[in-house]
């Protein structure tokens, strides 16, 4: 399964296009969860079972903490009942728009009609002149802008740019650049030489300019300061579009671009006009609270969630929202809700735009808030180019046909082979029939959904009602998932939550989320005990010898105590533990970074169904490990390396202590009983050793870059052999 996984997070999309309903963060591979459970549940070899459709029918799994929702998906698609909880209202509402089953061809013709009307209200808002041809219909497919401040020394205003490259070489003939003094357009062929403005003859330059929150004004040439305690957002000036001329494509070679003409600053004014003049019924007001990522956004002037929008953006959305109200189909208004949730990571003004790949990058493409100086503006519609693919992203048009491929996929499911080693050989789509994902198929197969808002730990879990649990608990200290999907949750609420109580408070944040949040003061302990608690609940409902299964990995040991913790406060041992890829390397939120692309998989059972099994040395399933990966075709990093090694410490910490564990203790002491074993095992100096043996060190890796400290008060490392 590690090499399926390990392709699959590579263009998630193409093989699980039913994740394309609405972004979550962090989705584990439905590749993996679909071979655990074959794994479990069929008589047949993995290998064998995988291409056939699976038969869960009569079972109940159960997921804990769903969020995306993927180890659900996989159990619903093989047959089996579902239940699924998870605290946050966004995760709640993007699962049951998943599963639930949807008239694809009612639903393609109420997005086409709502495209339609937003054209004929708002698409001269996104055209421009063609400075080719003079055709004034080009789409604008992108709308660049720049931060733009006043001068506290001499008044003026000065543009924030961080450089003056607007387009690489890469998928453009040449590069496109900013003129310093007049603000037009040049390219030219040399990035590092770019010569003179050809409208003002000023010398271009590919120097940085405003970096390190300091500037210096164009004007008076005083360094200047920012956000520097910015008291409200700071203005934008359009500088630059991308646009769409059918007319001359086919004749021309490489992308459109310009600087704004009289018509496109007039459109600027007119959305802002038109905006002024409604009473707007779904544009939120809701106050941006203080939080670990949005205290970014206060820096930076930001207090109301409106603010990060300009006025086209806020008029297209709002009219949206409109439209979609009138809808009187509930699945269908639900799913085009959906499809405005998703879409407003694209229409904002924190997306960013990719100088080499030349599109919007969504707000969600790193994991926080970032606010950058220069921000795209996408198309609200979304652009046809002719040949059956959108041209650009982040249009309705984009989010539509996303949409309609993953309720596609949901009827008829399909997984990727790949190829041997025979010349010529090419992957191949299996579909699996008798398979498919909802709540009905037909009007007459049913299947049972319990998919609800709710605290896990607050649930009455009937025993041995439960044939396993599969989930993906959540990672302490990482992603605030509430924090950034309150910027979605704050408009769908708006738009249909008064009807439905999962909606009813006013943010997507809860005391009881399981994350570490210095601002919301928790720490290791909350997360300790809610684990516990949830794993407690949920294997209490396990009939006999049922698995208990999830993925985890972390930097930092100490990280892992609470999850032992949770294992052995419900009655569970660990079985095994295996490795399995997880993260996509080259995603932006993890690259260049010491963090693991691979999760330890937990597989637990209860301790009265079993007989706890003998450790395996460490040493030796280590090795193991990552000559499999290696099989496969991985190659494991030296993150990747510590936090398996992690995995079967804590394995081997949980059967260790299974037999005596005393539940009553204090969470403090169980944190400490765990630490104590594991620097009795050797600590970080044992782990330290063993990954320099399968990833020997070299001159420029530090030791803090690659192994963090153990955590706990007043131990050492020890010397004693993992």
């Amino acid at each position: 399964m590690a090499n399926l996984a390990r392709r699959e997070k590579q263009i998630q999309q193409n093989y699980r296009p039913v994740i394309a309903v609405h972004k979550w963060f962090a989705r584990r591979p439905g590749t993996l969860f679909r071979g655990l459970m074959l794994a479990e549940f069929s008589d047949i070899p993995l290998k064998d079972a995988f291409y056939q459709a699976g038969d869960l029918s009569g079972k109940t799994i159960a997921d804990p903490f769903m969020g995306g929702g993927t180890p659900l998906l996989e159990a619903n698609r093989m047959g089996a009942d579902v239940k699924g909880y998870d605290i946050n209202p966004m995760s709640y509402w993007i699962v049951r728009q998943e599963m639930e089953s949807l008239d694809i061809n009612a639903y393609s013709l109420a997005a086409g009609a709502l495209r339609k009307d937003l054209e004929r209200e708002l698409g001269g808002l996104y055209r421009t002149r063609c400075k080719l041809c003079g055709n004034p219909e080009a789409h604008v497919k992108y709308f660049l802008w720049v931060k733009v401040t006043d001068c506290p020394h001499c008044g003026k205003p000065v543009d924030l740019f961080p450089g003056y490259l607007v387009a690489e070489d890469v998928r453009h003939p040449k590069n496109v650049f900013v003129c310093p003094a007049c603000g037009l357009l040049t390219e030219c062929a040399d990035r590092k030489n770019p010569g003179k403005c050809s409208h003002c003859d000023s010398l271009l330059t590919s120097e940085h300019t405003a970096k390190r929150s300091r500037c210096q004004c164009p004007h008076c040439t005083k360094m200047l300061q920012y956000p520097n305690g910015a008291k409200k957002p700071f203005r934008h000036r359009l500088f630059a579009l991308e646009y769409y001329c059918p007319m001359c494509k086919t004749r021309h070679q490489g992308r459109f671009f310009k600087s704004p003409d009289a018509t496109d600053l007039a459109n600027v004014d007119e959305a802002e006009s038109r905006l002024s003049s409604l009473n707007p019924e779904y544009i939120p007001d809701d106050a941006i609270p203080s939080g670990d990522e949005t205290t970014r956004l206060h820096r930076w002037g930001y207090t109301q969630y409106r603010e990060l929008f300009n006025s086209r953006q806020l008029l297209g959305l709002e009219t949206s929202c409109r439209l979609v109200a009138k809808q009187k189909d509930e699945r269908i208004r639900n799913a085009l809700a959906t499809n405005l949730s998703d879409l407003l990571r694209y229409q904002n003004m924190l997306c960013r735009y990719d100088t080499m790949a030349l599109k919007s990058l969504d707000i969600f493409s790193v994991h926080g808030f970032p606010v950058g100086l220069v921000h795209c503006e996408s198309n609200l519609l979304g652009i046809e180019n002719g040949g059956g693919l959108p041209a650009g992203s982040g249009g309705w048009l984009n989010i539509i046909e996303k949409y309609a491929k993953a309720k596609a996929y949901c009827i008829e499911p399909f997984e990727v082979r790949h190829p041997g080693t025979a010349k010529g050989s090419r992957k191949s789509i299996v579909k699996i029939d008798g398979e498919w994902i909802g709540d009905s198929k037909d009007g007459e197969l049913q299947r049972r959904l319990d998919i609800s808002c709710a605290d896990a730990a607050s649930r009455d879990w009937k025993p041995a009602s439960l044939d396993g649990v599969f989930t993906d608990p959540p990672y302490f200290g990482n992603v605030q998932y509430a924090e950034l999907m309150d910027f979605c949750y704050v408009w769908l609420r708006r738009l249909v939550g008064f009807d439905d109580p999962a909606f009813a408070a006013p943010t997507t944040r809860h005391q009881q989320e399981l994350t570490g949040n210095e601002n919301m003061g928790r720490g290791l302990s909350h997360f300790t005990e809610g684990l516990s608690q949830v794993f407690s609940r949920s294997a209490s409902a396990l009939k006999p010898g049922a698995p208990f299964v999830f993925t985890y990995h972390h930097n930092d040991i100490t990280a892992y105590f609470p999850v032992a913790v949770a294992i052995l406060d419900a009655g569970l041992f660990c079985s095994t533990v295996l490795p399995c890829p997880a993260e996509m390397g080259a995603s932006i939120h993890i690259k260049g970074t010491a963090s693991s692309t691979v999760d330890s998989i937990f597989v637990c059972r209860r301790i009265q169904d079993v007989s706890l099994p003998k450790s395996e040395p460490l040493a030796a399933a280590l090795r193991n490990d990552l000559q499999a990966l290696e099989s496969s075709g991985f190659h494991s990093t030296v993150g990747d390396i510590r936090c398996i090694i992690y995995g079967h410490a804590m394995r081997r910490a949980i059967n260790t202590l299974a037999k005596d564990w005393k539940k009553e203790q204090s969470t403090e002491q169980k944190l400490e009983a765990l630490a104590q074993l594991f620097v009795a095992f050797g600590g970080q100096d044992a782990v330290r050793s063993l990954t320099e043996e399968h990833h020997p060190p070299t001159k420029s890796m530090r030791h803090d870059q690659t192994l963090l400290p153990i955590a706990v008060k007043g131990r050492s490392n020890g010397t004693v052999s993992l």
